[in-house]
């Protein structure tokens, strides 16, 4: 089989939205940082939308990029509190995946935490091929070809393969 078409996880990103709620956020950070041994990062706010009581610069949520071994140890711990099971709706016509964690009391290793509560988490799984940072690159940026791409059923397929998912 040609090497350049290996499917690989990219990256796994963490997510909680805390809305303008800031023990949310609190407790949210601690959550992510106890699930993956990493502090994340605080997102902000680039709008101001008065109804929500958003204005530019307000945190309202946090966030954490998982690459290479660690992506791939977190993700393994994450789809064994969805019990290995994943709905075909999760996959996007580009292979990426995304789904929720509802409490992350059902992650194995999860302990419960009193300060932290019961909170939930997003998230999203990343799959690429050797070759996909043509996409990304700083100097010369090119689009990936359509058969490169890595397509929904290709990404089901890798993801039984290495992690032993049921998808419905």
């Amino acid at each position: 089989m040609n090497a350049m078409r290996n499917i690989r996880i990219g990256k796994v990103t963490l997510n909680i939205g805390a809305g303008t709620n800031t023990s949310k956020l609190e407790k949210g950070i601690k959550l992510i940082s106890h699930i993956a041994g990493r502090k994340p990062v605080k997102t902000f706010t680039t709008k101001r939308i008065p109804a929500w009581g958003v204005r530019p610069g307000l945190p309202l949520g946090c966030k954490l990029t998982l690459r290479k071994k660690t992506a791939m140890e977190v993700l393994s711990r994450l789809l064994r509190a969805k019990e290995n099971k994943l709905s075909s709706r999760q996959f996007d016509n580009l292979g990426n995946l995304a789904f929720g964690i509802h409490e992350y009391i059902d992650i194995p290793e999860a302990k419960y935490d009193p300060e932290v509560g019961i909170m939930g988490l997003e998230v999203c799984v990343t799959l690429e091929r050797p070759g996909f940072r043509v996409k990304n690159r700083r100097v010369k940026k090119n689009p990936i070809s359509k058969k490169h791409l890595i397509t929904r059923e290709e990404a089901i397929d890798y993801l039984k393969k290495e992690f032993g998912i049921t998808v419905n």
